[in-house]
């Protein structure tokens, strides 16, 4: 085991949620709240990476914070009918970490619900810590207070952690507390440009769930 922590995002890290839940939901939304106006995927996907999904809604579309909270509300009961299927592999990961006495810490923004749901589900186990959207904003990614938590609560130095996202807000959360940072490019196979600019900016960078596998316990 490489890295006795793993920091690992949620959607479209472990889970393929952008195309088949959160976006489609936007759409909905924007129906709702601004008739006429629509994203496409990959504006959406874009501007996710860019700002940030709340400060997307601000900016792009000029939505109240009671808006961004009807919105995040309406999400959650969304989300409770319609469930992503994890990445093929990241399962192996994940039970790997915990076999061999890893910590499995989740910085996400999803809610606290929806992630324990899937990890459930999915991998039949739960994350050590969460940090996610239910946090207060200042604390939630790019901010580096999850980090500082999971490495004062288990005293992990940086290099002990290793940061798994397939969006550039955990690059700037990593490089806060001098953590290194994995692409995880299996999520981002449809954009190339943020493909481009994630290879370039983190440590390393994996195309299938496989190699991070292989990476992080080497080969069996």
């Amino acid at each position: 085991m490489r890295f006795p922590c793993l920091v690992l995002d949620h959607d479209d890290t472990v889970v393929q949620s952008e195309m088949t839940v959160n976006y489609p939901y936007f759409l909905q939304v924007l129906a709702d709240f601004r008739p006429g106006e629509t994203v496409t995927a990959e504006e959406y996907a874009q501007e996710c990476y860019r700002v940030g999904f709340a400060d997307f809604c601000r900016q792009r579309f000029h939505f109240t914070e009671q808006e961004i909270l009807d919105e995040y509300m309406g999400w959650k009961e969304y989300v409770k009918t319609h469930i992503p299927d994890p990445f093929p592999g990241i399962g192996r990961v994940i039970r790997r970490q915990r076999e061999a006495g890893g910590k499995i810490c989740v910085v996400s923004h999803s809610c606290n619900e929806n992630i324990t749901r899937d990890y459930a589900l999915h991998f039949g186990i739960q994350p050590d810590d969460i940090f996610g959207w239910d946090l207060p904003e200042e604390k939630r990614k790019p901010s580096d207070y999850a980090l500082t938590t999971i490495m004062e609560k288990y005293g992990f130095q940086p290099e002990e952690l290793l940061v798994v996202d397939d969006m550039k807000l955990a690059y700037t959360m990593a490089k806060k507390q001098n953590v290194p940072i994995a692409f995880a490019a299996w999520g981002r196979q449809s954009c190339p440009e943020i493909c481009r600019e994630m290879r370039t900016l983190c440590d390393y960078s994996f195309d299938r769930p496989e190699q991070l596998e292989e990476f992080q316990f080497g080969r069996k």
